[in-house]
């Protein structure tokens, strides 16, 4: 199975239509920077009202793409994968230049389940469902319920007297990579490679974020650097190859058995596929639960009497997840590429052209979610938000992130009720992931 050829295409340069709506010139999705500062949420709403299908242009001569806002058009696309393709380009905005690239993390990124359409989506999809049923679920409840419980435990002296900490830091990237690695199967022994491995990417992409903004003069520091994120990225990428085949010959009842297993037109994946499976895997467990269990704490200390009602009413935390992961939208925009001529709201687009989803907007569109910037935790259809996507590539592990935060949050509230954000608190520059790198919190 080589789809790595199609999807390369980095989209038709446009508009090849006239625009029905206009393109509003003080807002640029494209600069990373702007998200430093939180996602635009304002510039989210004029869109909805005034171009809700809006032609962006791209820096470094990238063709341009759509940009839709309004959760019934991102609902449209979503649920049309056969006009709207992931294939034909992957999910992400732009590529970059080849030159640029790090070629072992650009091929496993494209060669994902996440990248592909029918029939080789549902095939692998379908491969992975036994491992998210209700009863495989219950045994990692129980795991998050002691490992929360474990972390709450070292973090209670730390908050003695009035001591701020770093949420992000001492619970939620910790949380997130204990839970993959149950559900993967990982030995306990292997898993502080797992922190590592996510230390090297997250500096390597605050390097590549200060390159943008100005060239870094290279020092025998940063050198070094480089070095060592390569051999980590082999090291990531080994490991995960070597324990895949390792499950081929001996089974497991985990994930990774499941991928290893996972055929498509009769056939066990390819090495690369394994490569791509994996580097989904450790990503899409990781990131959004992580940025969601930050930023729930931050939404409830902006609104307490929302908090309030939780601590008095725990009952209420199944539908208060889903109306933190709504505000939060971790995931800010998934990318597809039209097929065909479509028109999208009015707004005819052509062949090739990218069409970008924008989570975030959709999920505070008031036409759905009324007063949608006020967190609301009795909201009746706070489940309506889209933040794991909609149709056939909805997201997998969904009711796995709703676990751990629900399971957080309990534990979270009934222990240390007075735990707030004291507003120092560090966003990356990213226009993919809502990606909280520091959220500092205190008693009292």
């Amino acid at each position: 199975m080589d789809l790595i050829s199609q999807t390369v295409v980095d989209g038709k340069a446009g508009p090849g239509a006239g625009t029905t709506y206009p393109t509003l010139p003080d807002i640029d999705l494209a600069d990373i920077f702007r998200f430093a500062k939180g996602q635009p949420f304002a510039d989210y709403a004029r869109m909805r009202v005034e171009a809700p299908v809006m032609w962006h242009a791209e820096p470094y001569g990238g063709p341009g793409f759509w940009a839709v806002t309004r959760h019934e058009d991102v609902m449209s696309v979503n649920g049309d994968p056969t006009t709207y393709s992931s294939q034909r380009g992957g999910i992400l905005m732009a590529m970059g230049p080849p030159d640029r690239r790090h070629a072992l993390l650009f091929r496993a990124s494209m060669d994902t389940m996440i990248n592909l359409d029918a029939p080789h989506h549902l095939q692998l999809r379908r491969e992975h469902m036994p491992y998210f049923t209700p009863s495989y679920l219950r045994g990692i409840t129980e795991a998050v319920k002691g490992e929360v419980t474990r972390l709450l435990d070292a973090m209670e002296p730390l908050l003695e007297g009035g001591a701020t900490i770093d949420m992000v830091e001492h619970f939620s990237s910790v949380l997130p990579l204990f839970t993959l690695c149950e559900i993967l199967g990982v030995p306990p022994e292997d898993r502080p490679r797992f922190l590592k491995w996510m230390h090297y990417l997250e500096r390597a992409q605050d390097l590549a974020v200060q390159q943008a903004a100005a060239p870094i003069t290279p020092t025998l520091e940063l050198m070094q650097f480089v070095m060592d994120f390569n051999t980590n990225v082999e090291e990531m990428f080994d490991y995960g190859r070597m324990m895949l085949l390792k499950r081929r010959e001996d089974p497991k009842e985990d994930l990774l058995t499941a991928i290893a297993r996972a055929q498509v037109d009769g056939a066990l994946l390819a090495d690369e596929y394994l490569d791509g499976s994996w580097l989904l895997i450790v990503f899409a467990g990781n990131d959004t639960t992580r940025n969601t269990l930050s930023g729930a704490m931050k939404l409830l200390t902006e609104f307490p009497d929302q908090k309030q009602a939780l601590i008095d009413n725990p009952g209420l935390l199944g539908g208060a997840v889903d109306e933190f992961i709504r505000m939060v939208s971790p995931v800010i925009y998934m990318r597809r590429t039209a097929t065909a001529d479509v028109e999208l709201n009015g707004q005819m687009i052509r062949e090739g052209e990218k069409v970008i989803m924008y989570y975030g907007a959709a999920n505070r569109d008031p036409e759905v979610f009324p007063n949608p910037d006020q967190l609301d935790v009795r909201r009746p259809n706070a489940a309506k938000h889209i933040a794991f996507g909609y149709g056939p590539h909805t997201c997998i592990g969904k009711r796995v992130a709703q676990i751990q935060l629900e399971e957080a949050y309990r534990q979270i509230l009934a222990r240390f009720p007075d735990l707030k954000a004291t507003g120092e608190m560090e966003i990356a520059p990213n226009n993919f992931v809502h990606a909280i790198s520091k959220l500092m919190v205190k008693r009292g």
